[in-house]
């Protein structure tokens, strides 16, 4: 415990002084943070936007081209389309991922040795990479030499789920771990006094653990919409944008503008209304929840 030194007699209290804070680190601990997410999200991001307002094919000088990228955008007939998808995506994978990891990371929050085992094996698909996951499954899929013996990447169902399923198979351990670590901050009273009143097992998950859960589904919400509004490497390597158009989402889109086509200057007026939708979104879902004034549910326990 640290201790103050009381003016006039030298002696050391046990009590922190008047104007002395406890516990509070400086704001130089956060520094290096800071600088990290400055360095690489910050500054991309502001020049993202930057070559949004210019004409460039990734060679020379970036030319000033006003707001003729923008235009563009709202101009394209492929947008409508690559929104919508880009949307359903989002709404679909929110919702496969969102009740198969509350359910596993109920499960998970059990103590005993077996589940903590399952936890550990459960959490090694989101060690691997995008790329790699992505490359096993469009081997799988194959429909020549894969399990299944269709073509389910060649319709536009059959694609669009194979995206939502691999998805999931990467991210729901991600969200596992987060409702495993706040189911097992719900105390065990609740379940007790519960028990007493006679409630069963599935009165208890409604009544009191999805409640409890109120604030960490908020969080595993937010980063499950701005990844599925990011995705690109799964969509490029299982069915690149098709069959036809039909899961050419946003990031695809800026992907065929600036590595296809060669106009940097619209791929980043892509890049930057995918910024300000993620963050318009996420900031709308924070608002509507009341995660911002969040308060400890343990409080008062």
């Amino acid at each position: 415990m640290s201790t103050a030194v009381t003016p006039g007699n030298g002696r050391r209290s046990g009590r922190p002084g008047k104007g002395v804070r406890a516990g509070r680190p400086h704001a130089s601990w956060a520094l290096p943070a800071v600088l990290f997410f400055t360095f690489f999200a910050v500054v991309p991001m502001a020049l993202a936007f930057y070559l949004s307002f210019t004409k460039w094919n990734g060679l020379g000088d970036p030319q000033p081209a006003g707001l003729a990228n923008w235009k563009k955008l709202l101009d394209d007939d492929r947008l409508t389309q690559s929104l919508t998808v880009t949307v359903l995506l989002t709404v679909v994978s929110w919702a496969f991922q969102t009740v198969v990891s509350l359910l596993l990371g109920v499960w998970a929050s059990g103590r005993q040795r077996n589940r903590a085992v399952l936890s550990a094996v459960f959490f090694v698909p989101f060690l691997l990479s995008s790329t790699a996951i992505s490359l096993l499954f469009y081997a799988l899929l194959d429909p020549n030499f894969g399990i299944i013996h269709q073509d389910t990447l060649g319709s536009t169902s059959g694609a669009f789920l194979a995206i939502v399923f691999v998805g999931g198979w990467q991210f729901i351990p991600f969200h596992t771990l987060i409702y495993q670590g706040g189911a097992r901050q719900i105390p065990e009273v609740l379940y007790q006094a519960a028990a007493i009143d006679g409630a069963g097992r599935c009165r208890q998950f409604f009544s009191i653990t999805l409640p409890q859960l109120r604030n960490t589904a908020t969080t595993s919400g937010v980063l499950m919409i701005v990844g599925s509004l990011t995705y690109f490497e799964t969509v490029l390597i299982l069915t690149q944008g098709g069959p036809g158009t039909d899961t050419a989402i946003l990031p695809y889109l800026m992907y065929e503008a600036g590595f296809k086509s060669y106009d940097f200057g619209y791929a980043s007026a892509i890049a930057s209304f995918l910024v300000v939708a993620a963050t318009a979104l996420s900031l709308l879902l924070v608002r509507l929840t009341g995660f911002g004034a969040m308060r400890s549910t343990r409080e008062g326990m």
